[in-house]
């Protein structure tokens, strides 16, 4: 069996980045939380952090961290039916990509977080590659475009976010004044989100364009609006969130009627308390993305 007090100890040495602050949070010295971690490597016959050159958790630690998530998750739903326990709020470790945090993700998500106390711990990941972190069991939940669940998950589909390639009409007229083709696309600024960001292959893939092109990388959501608005290049924006650049006509499109469309799944592990399942309700109630005909529950 695991001895808690020894993931507890691995928990705390991770959000807190060390072994003497985890020490003054537990009220244990630096030697003691260090001597649990060594207990846990010895027990499990390998190491659960990596010490240098920065802190981390090693794979089995990830799957660990993953592990005493859930516990304390499921000792809240006990918590509230037998009061004698103490019930502390919870950290939940969650992937998701950052046009959804800049855009729906908090307004969908604030009453259930407020009202179970939840505090979350966001891991900014590509939609695209979202999912590795839950596999390697770093998260504990995860909001990605693929709808394949993991096994011991389920996975909920959302609904879909639209993308436009949008600039500012100067920045068109410069570099597109006969239409898009493939000198111009080979030539023209973009913006990328960072080198996992897909969504500018898709987009030249569906202009019949496949080379080289010159871009910025830009990984900031609010940033790469900015850097659209002022004119040094275009990039695939979620209309939901150029709502108002495009209404004023700061920004517009290079290509009109075509779009990327990014259907946004959520997974999370099974049995993992009644709060996860409510934040998973709200997610599957939001009216922020337009809902897909399929959109469904898969086992």
């Amino acid at each position: 069996m695991i001895d808690y007090k020894l993931l507890e100890a691995l928990a705390t040495v991770v959000e807190y980045g060390g072994f003497e602050r985890a020490g003054d949070t537990l009220g244990l010295t630096q030697s003691a939380v260090s001597q649990r971690i060594r207990t846990l490597e010895i027990r499990l016959g390998q190491p659960v952090l990596v010490r240098s050159p920065t802190l981390a958790p090693t794979p089995a630690g990830r799957r660990l961290l993953n592990h005493v998530q859930q516990v304390q998750l499921l000792e809240r739903d006990l918590a509230r039916t037998l009061p004698a326990l103490t019930e502390r709020a919870s950290r939940l470790r969650i992937a998701l990509n950052a046009d959804s945090l800049a855009t729906w993700w908090a307004e969908v998500i604030g009453n259930v977080c407020r009202d179970d106390e939840l505090l979350l711990d966001l891991v900014i990941e590509d939609q695209d590659i979202g999912l590795r972190r839950m596999r390697e069991g770093d998260v504990a939940a995860c909001l990605c475009s693929s709808p394949q669940p993991l096994a011991g998950a389920r996975c909920v589909a959302l609904g879909t976010m639209h993308y436009l390639p949008l600039a500012t009409p100067d920045y068109v007229h410069r570099y597109f004044p006969e239409g898009i083709n493939p000198q111009s696309l080979k030539q023209a600024p973009a913006i990328v989100f960072g080198p996992d960001d897909l969504l500018q292959r898709r987009f030249l893939s569906q202009c019949g364009y496949s080379g080289a092109f010159r871009h910025h990388l830009c990984p900031s959501s609010e940033g790469f609006v900015k850097l659209a608005c002022a004119g040094l290049g275009y990039g695939m924006i979620p209309e939901i969130q150029a709502t108002r650049e495009l209404k004023s006509g700061e920004l517009v499109s290079l290509a009109t009627g075509q779009s990327l469309e990014v259907p946004l799944y959520w997974h999370f592990w099974r049995h993992s308390g009644e709060a996860l399942e409510r934040l998973t309700q709200a997610l599957t109630n939001n009216r922020l993305l337009e809902k897909s005909p399929h959109t469904q529950v898969r086992p």
